[in-house]
C-alpha cells in the first residue's frame, strides 16, 4: 500500500432556518459520500421545510502514513469521523458565508483548525467504506515505536564546567549543609572575633 492515499469524498452541507435575532440560518456540515458525481460547487441536492442541503464541493480526503497514530484514535473513539472544515468566505457574494476548506480523518489536525478563529470545524460519520479503507491503511502502515532509552555521555566529567556554571561538587564543598557560605556561617565570625 502506498505511504500516502487519496480519496475524493463529495461534502453535504446544510442551511438550517433558526431563530435568531442576528441570523435567519446556520450552516453546518450533515455528510460525505463517495461516488461524488460531477457537478458545480453548491448544487441543492435536496430541501424541505426549514431547510436545503447542498453538495457544496468534492475535496480530497488524503491519509498519511506518519498520521497513522491519529487515525487509530479516531477509529477507537466509538463512532468513526471526517472532519469537515469550513473557512468564512470574506468576499461571499452569493450568500454562501462559508467555504469546505478540508476534509480530514485525523482529530489532531483538525483541533488544530479549530484553533484558528477563522476556521469551523464539525465531525460528520464516516461511511463505512472509509472506515475500512482507513483500517487496511492503518494495518499496512502503523509500526510501534520503540522505547529509545538516551545514553548518558561520558566523555564529560562532572567536575567539567558547563555554560560556566560551578560544578555541583564544588559548590556543595563551598557550602554547608545549611547551604550557606562557610564564611557566612555565624560561628566564622565568632571565631574571627574571638582571634581578635
Amino acid at each position: 500500500m502506498p505511504n500516502e492515499l487519496s480519496i475524493p469524498l463529495g461534502v453535504v452541507i446544510a442551511r438550517e432556518k433558526i431563530s435568531n435575532p442576528w441570523q435567519d440560518y446556520r450552516w453546518r456540515p450533515v455528510s460525505v459520500f463517495f461516488d461524488a458525481p460531477k457537478r458545480p460547487e453548491w448544487t441543492e441536492v435536496r430541501n424541505g421545510p426549514g431547510f436545503v442541503h447542498f453538495h457544496a464541493a468534492t475535496l480530497v480526503l488524503t491519509l498519511h502514513r506518519k498520521e497513522c497514530m491519529a487515525y487509530r484514535v479516531n477509529l477507537a473513539n466509538g463512532e468513526p469521523s471526517v472532519y469537515v472544515v469550513l473557512r468564512e468566505d470574506d468576499e461571499e457574494t452569493d450568500g454562501r458565508p462559508l467555504d469546505v476548506h478540508l476534509l480530514t480523518a485525523s482529530p489532531f489536525e483538525a483541533q488544530s483548525h479549530g484553533d484558528m478563529g477563522f476556521d469551523f470545524v464539525e465531525a460528520v460519520k464516516m461511511p463505512d467504506r472509509l472506515v475500512s479503507i482507513i483500517e487496511n491503511f492503518v494495518r499496512a502502515h502503523h509500526t510501534k515505536e520503540e522505547f529509545y532509552k538516551r545514553k548518558r555521555d561520558r566523555a564529560s566529567r562532572p567536575e567539567d564546567h558547563k555554560f560556566g556554571q560551578e560544578p555541583i561538587v564544588v559548590l556543595r564543598e563551598r557550602l554547608g549543609p545549611d547551604g550557606l557560605e562557610r564564611s557566612h556561617r555565624p560561628e566564622a565570625s565568632t571565631a574571627a572575633k574571638r582571634g581578635k
